[in-house]
């Protein structure tokens, strides 16, 4: 599993207000999430209205694909007519063969093994969770 990571700092000189700002990033974003189906949030500059900071944020099986959709982001946001990708910057993190890099949480859930059943301390299968004896 790969999380594929960005951040665009974008810079928006007919911004006057917030308002302003606000109605290019939001326009920005919901094109993003609708063209690409990746996770987007504005993250910071919040109250300077000629500048915005954006993240962005996608999981894939494979790392080719989080590369090419942050890519893809990149692009959508060179070609805005009201705002300038001022900077940006991209990470690709791995978390091993099917997420098993990750501990806590779902690490617990047994995928191979009924649902709902889960692995007891010693990354066993856990029969009584199962009922099974």
């Amino acid at each position: 599993m790969f999380v594929g990571i960005q951040r665009l700092v974008l810079q928006i000189p007919g911004a006057r207000s917030l308002k302003d700002r606000r109605h290019v990033v939001r326009s920005f974003k919901e094109r993003v999430q609708a063209r690409l189906r990746i996770s987007v949030a504005e993250v910071g500059d919040l109250e300077r209205p000629t500048c915005a900071v954006i993240a962005m944020a996608v999981v894939s099986n494979e790392a080719s694909v989080c590369d090419e959709l942050m890519a893809k982001a990149a692009s959508m946001a060179s070609t805005l007519s009201d705002a300038i990708l001022a900077d940006h910057a991209t990470e690709i993190v791995p978390f091993g063969h099917g997420g098993s890099g990750i501990r806590g949480g779902i690490e617990q859930v047994g995928c191979s093994r009924d649902v709902g059943m889960f692995d007891d301390e010693d990354g066993d299968y856990d029969e009584e969770a199962s009922g099974a004896e």
